[in-house]
């Protein structure tokens, strides 16, 4: 995803000169072909975050369309505050990107997991939070964040994600892509979580399911009417996120539900129409584990097998 992002931001930068990059010393073997081509709007703030930030927050006031990009947390946990203040406050043009999104660097441990980054940026004021789920996505997300006004965050896996779309899907930010019809149940994934959830749905297809899929590529501003069709076209609703359970995709669909009025339970009840609603993220708990990204989502619970047997469970005992 990182050299879709890259490689889209310069063919964009080449048509527009109010764009810029800013890193906080973190991109090596990604954005040295920005920086060569660019050199002018290239700027490598250091080890420091929020003077990062300060800066693309100055640009951008100054009419700039800034890109801060760095590693999982960093552009956002150890600068938050100049987040808020700086960028939310004024309503920014200020892009802000985080390359390993999830478990994506598991090797680096704790301080690198990027888990809780959706929950807080959601929070923000005026921000919108955008995860793409395969390369496409990323190049059109890209695209879509320098033509939408106003602050962003965009969570990136790493390298070697697959491609999971068969062609170029049109995307808009708010609006979920369909992958695939389904009337049994709907997945709702975001970020590298999209070819898990076409697995399962293959893996549940073979059971006689009719599964339909869901790339909720923005999680906020949230595609509410693709929830409340799910709600209405299904009976049961499933959201995957490589994210704590608290505040992420999960979250901001359970609001949607919550307010939908559509009676929401883990088994059904005779005579009350009911739409089984589940999440799959991460616990609530500090992980103290180390490991790859497969490692560590199979430790949550969140590889295809793993899902694919809790969903089963989940629908027998809804019989």
């Amino acid at each position: 995803m990182r050299t879709a992002f890259i490689e889209t931001l310069c063919d964009l930068a080449a048509e527009d000169d109010r764009i810029w990059l800013v890193t906080g010393d973190l991109g090596y073997s990604v954005l040295e072909r920005f920086a060569e081509r660019f050199p002018g709007r290239y700027v490598n703030a250091g080890v420091a975050e929020q003077n990062m930030t300060g800066v693309a927050a100055g640009l951008a006031l100054s009419g700039k369309i800034v890109f801060a990009y760095s590693i999982a947390n960093f552009p956002i946990m150890r600068c938050l505050e100049q987040v808020r203040n700086d960028v939310c406050y004024h309503g920014l043009n200020v892009k802000i990107v985080a390359v390993g999104g999830g478990f994506a660097y598991g090797a680096a441990g704790y301080t690198h997991y990027g888990v809780e980054d959706i929950a807080v940026m959601r929070a923000l004021p005026a921000m919108s939070v955008v995860a793409p789920g395969d390369p496409t996505e990323a190049r059109l997300l890209t695209r879509a964040l320098v033509e939408h006004s106003g602050p962003c965050y965009m969570r990136l896996g790493k390298a070697r994600e697959p491609v999971v779309h068969e062609g170029e899907p049109k995307l808009a930010i708010g609006k979920a892509i369909l992958l695939r019809e389904g009337s049994d149940l709907a997945l709702m994934s975001t970020g590298g979580m999209l070819k898990t959830a076409v697995e399962v749905a293959q893996g549940l297809g073979a059971d006689g399911m009719s599964v339909r899929v869901l790339s909720m590529h923005t999680v906020k501003p949230l595609d509410g009417e693709a929830v409340q069709a799910a709600l209405r076209e299904t009976s049961a609703v499933f959201t995957l996120e490589e994210h704590r359970e608290t505040g992420g995709l999960g979250s901001a669909v359970a609001e949607v539900v919550a307010e939908s009025g559509v009676h929401c339970t883990s088994v059904r009840h005779t005579g009350v129409r009911g739409v089984i609603f589940k999440r799959f993220g991460i616990k609530d708990e500090v992980l103290h584990e180390i490991g790859s990204q497969d490692y560590l989502r199979e430790r949550s619970g969140l590889s295809p097998n793993g899902i694919i047997a809790a969903i089963r469970e989940v629908m027998a005992r809804a019989r």
